[in-house]
């Protein structure tokens, strides 16, 4: 395609950042969202064709066609984030809050995806997404692009848009975090959770990273004073009945402070959902009023050695014995196991099914252990996996040799069940990680920030360079943008609605964007970002495990994309 028929060139010249002549903001978003919808509904019509029989994925066909079918999970992420970033302009711009920084981020974000929609997106470093690998010709993709997508593409991501928008980032470090279009009551929420991520959590984080130490119990504590525990929960088991996106805010201002913080309220949620959707009434009155005060630290335990994402090969077994079950058999990637009293675990209850149907969950008590004897409990014993970041909780590899959990303590009282238990906590759970992305995202953005303020080069702050500011500029935009996504999500979720599709997006978005901002941060640092003694050499090794825990990205793609082709939705 010549250049001048380019969609992306047909708005010609302009690069100022100045509008060019053409339609408002909220109706160029509205255009653009027309448009993206309908290349993803072509490119799904090209992608199933050649995945899919009878409207159902053919299963060795979808697997060699990964990077079509898992570009077409990235293309309906993109497509969800723009439609969410015009949501988010025409709800602002309607209660008169859509001011300056807004807009930048709104016209440099929207300019940018579209930009990478049409010229191909990035699944990883190294692995671009392009519309003609998802069976996109381009007169195709050219028949689709309207005016309003040329000017938001043209006149958006532009050099002097990013430098006025890291220019009042410098004014105001915070002020990208305040322009999230909440209720008054979760805007609280988020100045209370910030106050203390600043005041008791982010001041120790390097030293509780560093030494591999646990986060002290204290600190627990003072959670669980604000409530951290008992968010979801409803006010009859102890809770506070708040929705998921209160969830969203408290877990990304206390990862921002430090990701250990934030992700100790995850095993709390796990476990409440897990019992609030699937015990019995007696189970939820007895754990869940003790997970809400926090005087019950819950961990997850799911995952085997060798077995990774594919639960429906668990192998660890409970064999009932009158009144108990005994359980054998190894897990692994089991966060804070020591001082938690209570583990959601998976197990095989029959052995005669080799699939999901054999599988139970077991509420099962323990002790808890210390360093130097973590696991003082009969038939249970475990080494700890030592791990370049997400510390302050620590990593364990679990041995089970008879391990007793009382018969009453099967999930809903009924074995099988398992496997569709945990189903149900998905969505939550890739919500919450989301929103643990976004925060770590958020502090390496800060650290960036601070630093390219305060050094100096050449007789000037090394903010005031082009390549510097414009990666804290995409960091703040892409943040909002996963942010955006993320809260829609959440609300989804307390809609009622199923909310897989979004959960997971928001996810594999956030995970990445998190990544992006760690590694750009430590970049402008340069040689000290390196430095252990820098928090954000800490940041950056947090930031990588969210593209992998919760669903590494490659199988939250794959989910995606079934669901996107399934001819049953």
């Amino acid at each position: 395609m010549p250049l001048a028929a380019s969609p992306i060139a047909s708005a010609a010249g302009r690069s100022d950042g100045q509008d060019l002549t053409g339609p408002s903001l909220i109706a160029a978003l509205g255009e653009a969202v027309t448009a993206v919808e309908a290349l993803f509904a072509d490119a799904r019509r090209a992608v199933a064709s050649r995945v899919t029989v009878d409207g159902r994925p053919t299963a060795r066909v979808f697997d060699r066609e990964q990077r079509a079918t898992h570009g077409l999970a990235w293309l309906a992420t993109y497509v969800e984030a723009i439609r969410q970033l015009a949501a988010y302009a025409e709800r602002l711009t309607a209660s008169g809050h859509f001011g300056e920084i807004e807009e930048l981020l709104v016209r440099i974000g929207a300019g940018e995806y579209l930009a990478q929609v049409l010229g191909g997106i990035a699944m990883s470093q190294g692995e671009i997404v392009r519309l003609g690998e998802l069976g996109l010709s381009p007169a195709a993709v050219a028949a689709r692009i309207t005016p309003g997508v040329d000017h938001l593409v043209v006149t958006g991501n532009t050099a002097p848009r990013r430098a006025r928008l890291v220019e009042l980032m410098r004014e105001r470090p915070d002020a990208t975090v305040g322009v999230c279009g909440l209720d008054d009551t979760l805007d609280s929420i988020r100045e209370e959770m910030r106050k203390f991520a600043d005041g008791q959590v982010a001041p120790h984080a390097q030293e509780w990273h560093l030494r591999n130490a646990y986060i002290p119990l204290d600190v627990i504590v003072q959670m669980s004073e604000l409530g951290v525990f008992s968010l979801t929960i409803p006010e009859d088991y102890g809770g506070m009945g708040l929705g998921k996106e209160s969830m969203c805010v408290v877990s990304e201002e206390l990862a921002r402070g430090y990701i250990g913080v934030g992700s100790l309220g995850t095993r709390s949620e796990i476990a409440a959902e897990l019992i609030l959707g699937s015990g019995t009434e007696d189970q939820k009155r007895r754990w869940l009023p003790k997970i809400a005060s926090g005087e019950v630290l819950p961990t997850a335990v799911f995952t085997e050695p060798n077995t990774g994402s594919d639960l429906a090969s668990l192998k660890t077994r409970a064999v009932r014995e009158r009144d108990a079950y005994k359980v054998y058999g190894n897990k692994t990637w089991i966060t804070h196991p020591v001082r938690a009293d209570l583990m959601t675990l998976l197990v095989r209850t029959n052995p005669a099914e080799s699939g999901y149907r054999g599988l139970s969950m077991l509420l099962a008590e323990k002790p808890r252990g210390t360093d130097d004897k973590p696991f003082p409990a009969a038939g249970m014993s475990g080494t700890e996996i030592e791990v370049l970041g997400y510390r302050g909780m620590k990593e364990y590899e679990i041995a089970f040799d008879g391990f007793a959990v009382p018969a009453d303590n099967l999930l809903g009282g009924v074995e099988g069940l398992g496997f569709k238990q945990l189903m149900a906590t998905f969505e939550s759970a890739r919500i919450q990680t989301a929103a643990r992305a976004i925060g770590v995202a958020q502090a390496a953005m800060e650290q960036g920030l601070a630093y390219a303020a305060a050094r100096l080069q050449f007789g000037e702050p090394i903010a005031n360079f082009p390549r510097v500011s414009d990666k804290l500029a995409m960091m703040a935009v892409e943040i909002m943008i996963a942010r955006q996504l993320t809260y829609y999500a959440a609300r989804q979720k307390d809609s009622g609605r199923r909310c897989d599709l979004e959960a997971g997006m928001a996810k594999l978005l956030a995970a990445r964007v998190a990544w992006s901002a760690a590694d750009n941060a430590v970049q402008i640092h340069g040689g000290n970002g390196f430095a252990v003694e820098f928090p954000i050499s800490r940041i950056l090794c947090d930031a990588r495990i969210l593209n992998i825990f919760e669903g590494a990205a490659e199988i939250q793609a794959n989910v995606i994309a079934r669901r996107l082709l399934d001819g049953s939705n």
